[in-house]
């Protein structure tokens, strides 16, 4: 068993890895590297109850921070690995230290993709993906009235939402015809844009921007077809990038995230990697795939802490995500590309119903809004592949786990 583990990256999932380790009963010697100044936190509430302020910064993080006061535990908070040597088995900080391990998990994560255009160094331009992005955009809050957020995926519209309900002009600008049209059905969209504009959300869709506005600070977004939209502050929402240049100065195989097998272990057999900055084999979809997901982050944390613990531990399960939005809550399980047919499980104008994905006569994914029963229930169907007949996967009296086989 390794004697000395290093967690690079001091997210969620790490925060998962120190406490699967230590309920496998890791006897060696844990030290954690983050670049940020904060313990292993949740992100999802960031966008949601944190940025509302419905929640404090101490009910976000993974463990208490009594947790981490163990002599089997190191920490190097506000400190980022800067590379890794192989050959020897180490590697750099930026704080001058040269660290040595038995076995290496690189917890990297992500970062918030961004705009080059025009202005975007303006004051008053935000992106979202850490606590200290959230300070920043909570410090807009009092005092202003336009915000204009770019990009109308799963934090375009969380932060569309939080916004509103805090009395702001909410005007969201999306490049496609529809929102959240990377995730979800048009008819999933469909709901969502009606639901945002009866908050008094102004939806500008099928819209680009080729400016932000302002001398020192913005006051205005300028779009394709030469409006300006007025804006007191923007966040921009367009995605995220994997962080994946650690390991590929490293030599490790890297192919849209860093490439690992199903125990979660990458081309070097002393490296380990999980979370967003992972491209790992899926059984039930048949493909590499790379996740943007607490679940896929926190499961694969629990399957290196226990390879690293000497139990023989395979991962491939079905994917799932959420968002909040209002009083929705939108759960999606599986991956829905690819589909070929869809079945609407429910009515849509009672605010609960599930959209259902099928490819083949087989289900591959849902969306379920403020359908809990039908997200729990579909995890097993998609997962055995079975052959369903439409007309009872449509009938809301037949429970989805009556089709498993």
């Amino acid at each position: 068993m390794a004697e000395r583990v290093i967690i690079a990256g001091a997210g969620h999932a790490a925060g998962q890895l120190v406490t699967s380790l230590k309920q496998q009963k890791f006897m060696g010697q844990i030290i954690l590297i983050g670049d940020e100044p904060y313990l292993p936190y949740q992100r999802p509430p960031l966008s949601k109850k944190f940025l509302s302020g419905d929640l404090l910064i101490e009910r976000l993080y993974v463990k208490p921070p009594a947790f981490y006061d163990d002599p089997q535990i190191e920490q190097h908070l506000g400190v980022c690995v800067t590379s890794i040597d192989r050959d020897s088995k180490s590697l750099q900080t930026d704080s001058g230290g040269n660290i040595v391990y038995d076995k290496l998990i690189l917890s990297l994560g992500s970062r918030a993709r961004r705009l080059a255009i025009e202005g975007s160094d303006l004051d008053g331009v935000h992106y979202l993906r850490n606590i200290a992005d959230v300070s920043g955009i909570q410090s807009e809050l009092e005092g202003k009235k336009n915000v204009v957020i770019v990009g109308a995926g799963y934090i375009g519209l969380e932060v569309a939402a939080v916004t509103r309900q805090l009395g702001h002009d909410v005007t969201v600008i999306e490049m496609a015809d529809r929102v959240m049209s990377r995730v979800v059905s048009p008819e999933i969209s469909d709901f969502y844009q009606v639901e945002h504009a009866g908050h008094g959300v102004k939806l500008r869709l099928s819209t680009g921007i080729t400016a932000f506005r302002g001398e020192d600070r913005i006051n205005g977004v300028e779009t394709a077809d030469g409006d300006v939209i007025p804006a007191d502050f923007v966040i921009v929402g367009i995605g995220i990038l994997p962080n994946i240049e650690l390991a590929t100065d490293a030599g490790l195989v890297v192919d849209n995230g860093i490439v690992v097998d199903d125990r979660c272990q990458t081309s070097d057999s002393s490296i380990y990697s999980v979370g967003d900055c992972t491209a790992h084999p899926n059984t039930i979809y048949d493909r590499q795939i790379r996740l943007e997901s607490v679940h896929n982050a926190l499961e694969q944390a629990r399957t290196v802490a226990g390879n690293i613990c000497g139990k023989e531990m395979h991962y491939s399960q079905v994917p799932w995500f959420w968002s909040d939005q209002y009083d929705l809550k939108l759960q999606i399980a599986g991956l829905s590309e690819g589909y070929d047919s869809i079945i609407i499980r429910g009515n849509p104008a009672d605010r609960s119903f599930a959209c259902l994905y099928l490819k083949d006569n087989r289900l591959i994914a849902t969306d379920a809004v403020n359908s809990a029963k039908e997200f729990v229930q579909s995890k097993a169907l998609i997962a055995s592949r079975t052959i369903v007949d439409r007309d009872k996967l449509a009938d809301k009296e037949v429970e989805l786990k009556e089709l498993v086989e």
